[in-house]
């Protein structure tokens, strides 16, 4: 009793019926979304045009709300209108219906071919849909499910909103939606029904009818007509009997020199597959009403052929294989691989040589015995092509990444001139000018010029032919060691061109085009290398001539001259003085120099220079200090450069600072070349002066008056310019210490040996992956060439569109100085993608017969329809069954029910066009289940059914309001979606 007694046991619970309960602040935070977008009240707008739920734009806003912690998105889904002004038609449309309710009688969009599946159910053009979040699971139970829309119903009638608003409940997976609309006195319910199979009493029209007779309720006798819309769809899956257009390369025959090096440059193009995997055809009775057509268990009047509207529509196949793509991911492929050649192929054996000299005792003899060394033998080429013989002996011919043949294929296909006399000096500058026998017009078009764009290099080169031989021997002929391998011979077939003076072959004269990818330009410069090399042998050859025929072997040169003669036994085209790297080679000749000591003590003496190196006079100038005319020298030209030797020369220049001995330095280091000018100067015009230079050199520097002299008369006289005077000038310091030397005795400005090596090292130490980054822009380029050529034929203005897309990207990509590999692979798919277009057209073509080359009388509107199949979802046919198309279309369905009826190939060998019935109209059709012939066309693949009416809902009295019933019959489901009106103020 104590106990009970005591206040502090006793519990009092107070409820507090203000507080806002989570259902409610659920039911508010709707009503605020929609608030929000503006959904509140009556929308006017006019009826959408036919098609505009398919051309329109459609566009979404989404919200997240929460119903305690579970989440929930409403989204509101719209068809962008132009907006409708009301003309003072308020008290009118005070009654009006919503437009949800008016769009459910609306005939101008019923089947769109691409839209939300509400807008087909139902053809409405405006709703929202609340749906649970994206990691919440499904409203199953009936109890929440009717919580949400009794939410909906409140959220409706408190803001006066005309739009329906659907809830999906069930499993994603299924697509159920219940909803509402709510306007002036009206109401409409959305409901559905989802079963996996079809009842048997309702897989005809006249049991659905019965359905939606019975749902509407109505008791009015007769009951309105009712509107029947109807689609089936037709697939077709079987093109066995037409053969694939795309023909794969003929390996075996280019292995067997049956076609030719020639087809190593080309890509291949196409898809290994079919692109089209299905065909759906639509047949459509838009304008039905009940005692029109039968449809029921035992008989239909619904005959495909019959149908007033055939719609088809393709389906493509996903990520079918196509060559050219699966060509360019494989090669892009390498670019990450980090093994270098000799990891691939293994360094270069020396066993056998040890084991030839195996014997020990001999060791001390070999090193103190003279062995005698044939001249021809210290070459780098012949010790080259002796190591490569080396390794071909001990390489076993099934270890070989790449077999003799394919390699001398490729070899001769990059190096054509190999098989005629590289010596031929005039042969080896027509094929090095116009390598891919292209004319000027040719090098002027944009396909030409797209290298510019790419940095790549141009399509004719050698460089271009390197890379798709690189892409072609990866992907068929062994990979990365089979890259490895044909890039070690590349290098070796450079080492031995440079050795013999060979030109390279399919490389463009002068420096190293800035514009091309860096191994272009390698290749550039080793090409001038030989050039100059070329050069300097010939001008030997000529002096020593001369010297031959002037003079006596007081000079020493008639020995190397007779020698060379003699030793026939030599590669063709190499001059004797190039076997070694002596002091003449690099024009610094210890008699030269002696020579020029000995020229200012003769001259001080008074006896005169004897001038050399002189090219022409400089018009009618002479030497300010004599009569002498002024000569131009032969000067040496300037070193050429590739990108990365700019890049490093640049840096070194930067490096130097910006303090006054930096500067000073610097400059130094920039008047090379004004150096060796004013030497070749000196020489060519023995007393001159700093002025005669600057007047050739630079005529702007020297400034020339008007004066008058003592005696009073006009003279011009000169002077240097202002910057030539002043102190510690460069241009004056380099005079002083220029001494008299022609440019064939200085020392050579474009050192070419030492280049060449460095090219050389440059290209040897490259790896596959260095290899690949190089060539990278040169497939691209030909990839977007290989493109083009395609759909030139083809014709597809979306494809046009897209390739100069890929090419304004790629060129900005190409041209960034580190090159994002992401985004040039983005590149590549983008090219894939257009590849597969190009090629779901040609299968199109094949299977309506237009890759014939024959031009009919429906040959242009055909090559449309196939156009359109390409760009818009679905296409309609024009004369239904009986046009063009349509014919075709039925051929196909026809020789897919012969092969799948068939138990016989006979079948499909007989003609098509035997069987004049076979075109016909339905005068000779079986009713369903009927005859023993083989239909036309397969069962549908789904069934829609559209039934709509106006009638009083729910008693007599009511408002005629629309009502809905939209039916989907397929092999494994069963839909009905319904939209039910009724009247709330007079039920």
């Amino acid at each position: 009793m104590a106990a009970d007694s005591d206040p502090e046991s006793e519990v009092f619970e107070i409820t507090d019926f203000t507080t806002a309960s989570e259902w409610e602040r659920f039911v508010s935070r709707v009503e605020e979304v929609l608030n929000d977008w503006k959904l509140i009240g009556s929308n006017v707008g006019k009826p959408p045009e036919k098609g505009e739920y398919t051309s329109g734009t459609w566009e979404e806003n989404s919200r997240e709300i929460n119903f305690a912690d579970f989440k929930f998105s409403i989204t509101h889904h719209y068809l962008k209108q132009e907006s409708v002004e009301s003309e003072g038609k308020e008290d009118g449309e005070e009654d009006a219906f919503p437009l949800a309710m008016q769009d459910l009688l609306c005939m101008n969009n019923d089947f769109p071919p691409r839209a939300h599946c509400l807008v087909r159910w139902y053809g409405v053009r405006e709703f929202v849909v609340i749906s649970p979040g994206a990691n919440c699971e499904a409203v199953i139970s009936e109890s929440k499910c009717n919580l949400l829309l009794s939410s909906v119903s409140i959220a409706l009638a408190n803001t006066g909103c005309q739009v329906p608003l659907f809830v999906q409940i069930q499993q994603k997976w299924r697509k159920m939606y219940a909803g509402e609309c709510q306007g002036p006195g009206v109401r409409a319910d959305f409901e559905m029904v989802h079963l996996r199979k079809v009842p048997s009493q309702y897989n005809h029209l006249s049991g659905l009818m019965d359905i939606f007779k019975s749902k509407i309720g109505c008791p009015l006798t007769p009951l309105p007509p009712i509107n029947i819309a109807i689609r089936f769809t037709y697939i077709l899956q079987d093109w066995q009997q037409y053969s694939w257009p795309q023909q794969p390369p003929d390996f075996d025959a280019l292995l067997a020199g049956e076609v030719g090096g020639v087809e190593f440059g080309k890509l291949p193009f196409g898809a290994c597959e079919d692109p089209i995997s299905e065909l759906h055809l639509a047949t459509t009775w838009p304008h039905l009403t009940e005692g029109i057509v039968v449809d029921n268990d035992v008989y239909s009047d619904l005959d495909p052929l019959q149908a007033p509207h055939w719609s088809v529509r393709v389906r493509k196949a996903d990520n079918p294989q196509c060559l050219l793509g699966d060509f360019l991911m494989e090669f892009f492929k390498l670019c990450s691989r980090k093994e270098s050649t000799d990891e691939i192929l293994g360094k270069n054996s020396v066993e056998e040589e040890s084991k030839e000299n195996s014997d020990i005792t001999q060791a001390l003899s070999k090193l103190t015995e003279p062995t005698a060394v044939p001249i021809p033998k210290l070459s780098v080429s012949n010790m080259v092509h002796s190591a490569r013989k080396h390794i071909r002996r001990h390489r076993r011919h099934d270890q070989s990444p790449l077999n003799n043949d394919v390699l001398n294929s490729i070899l001769q296909y990059l190096f054509p001139d190999s098989l005629g006399d590289k010596s031929d000096s005039n042969e080896a500058k027509a094929t090095h000018s116009n390598p891919g026998g292209k004319n000027d017009q040719d090098k002027d078009t944009e396909d030409y010029n797209l290298f510019n764009l790419l940095k790549s290099a141009p399509s004719d080169s050698l460089t271009y032919r390197l890379a798709l031989c690189i892409c072609l021997v990866n992907f068929y002929h062994g990979g990365m060691r089979a890259v490895a391998h044909l890039w070690q011979e590349f290098v070796l077939e450079m080492r031995y061109r440079w050795e013999n003076n060979y030109l390279i072959y399919g490389l463009a004269a002068g420096p190293p085009d800035l514009r091309c990818c860096l191994l272009h330009q390698k290749l550039q410069m080793l090409n001038c290398c030989i050039e100059h090399k070329r050069a300097r042998d010939e001008s030997r050859k000529e002096s020593g001539r001369d010297r031959k025929d002037t003079t006596s072997c007081e000079n020493g040169l008639l020995g190397p001259e007779s020698g060379r003669q003699g030793g026939s036994g030599g590669s063709p085209g190499k001059s004797w003085d190039s076997w070694s790297d002596s002091e003449d080679e690099f024009y610094e000749c210890l008699s030269d120099t002696e020579e020029m000591k000995e020229v200012p003590a003769e001259g001080a003496k008074g006896a005169k220079i004897k001038p050399e190196g002189r090219l022409q006079p400089n018009g009618k100038l002479t030497l300010l200090n004599s009569d002498e005319p002024l000569y131009i020298p032969i000067t040496q030209e300037p070193a050429p450069m590739t990108e990365d030797l700019l890049e490093e020369q640049s840096e070194v220049l930067a490096k130097l600072g910006t303090s006054a001995e930096g500067a000073h330095l610097r400059a130094r280091m920039q008047s090379a070349c004004l150096l060796s000018d004013m030497e070749s100067f000196k020489a060519a015009n023995p007393g001159c002066s700093l002025e005669d230079f600057v007047r050739w050199y630079s005529p702007r520097d020297y400034v020339e008056e008007e004066v008058t002299d003592e005696t009073g008369q006009t003279v011009v006289r000169g002077n240097l310019s202002a910057r030539m005077n002043i102190p510690g000038n460069m241009w004056v310091e380099a005079w002083e210490t220029a001494k008299a030397t022609p440019a064939r005795r200085q020392r050579r400005l474009f050192d070419d040996t030492k280049e060449a090596e460095r090219v050389l090292h440059y290209l040897a130490v490259q790896k596959p992956a260095d290899l690949t980054r190089h060539l990278l822009p040169c497939i691209l380029h030909a990839a977007i060439l290989k493109v083009k050529e395609e759909e030139s034929v083809e014709d597809i203005p979306s494809v046009r569109k897209a390739i100069q897309q890929v090419t304004s990207h790629t060129s900005k990509h190409l041209r960034h100085p580190i090159p994002d590999f992401k985004k040039l692979e983005d590149t590549i798919n983008q090219l894939m993608v257009v590849e597969t277009i190009i090629a779901r057209a040609r299968s199109l073509k094949a299977k309506f017969g237009l890759g014939k080359g024959e031009k009919g009388e429906d040959t242009e509107g055909l090559e449309k329809f196939v156009g359109s199949l390409l760009e818009e979802p679905e296409v309609a046919v024009i004369g239904a069954g009986r046009g063009p198309a349509g014919s075709i279309i039925h051929k196909l369905f026809v020789s897919a029910q012969r092969l799948a009826d068939s138990s016989d190939e006979a079948a499909l060998l007989a003609p098509l066009e035997d069987d004049p019935n076979r075109l016909g109209g339905s005068e000779d059709r079986k009713p369903m289940g009927g005859g023993g012939g083989v239909p036309d066309f397969p069962p549908p693949a789904g069934r829609e059914i559209l039934l709509r009416t106006c009638v009083p809902r729910p008693a007599p009295y009511s408002k005629a309001l629309p009502q809905r019933l939209f039916c989907v019959l397929m092999r494994e489901e069963f839909r009905l979606a319904g939209a039910f009106s009724s009247d709330t103020s007079f039920f």
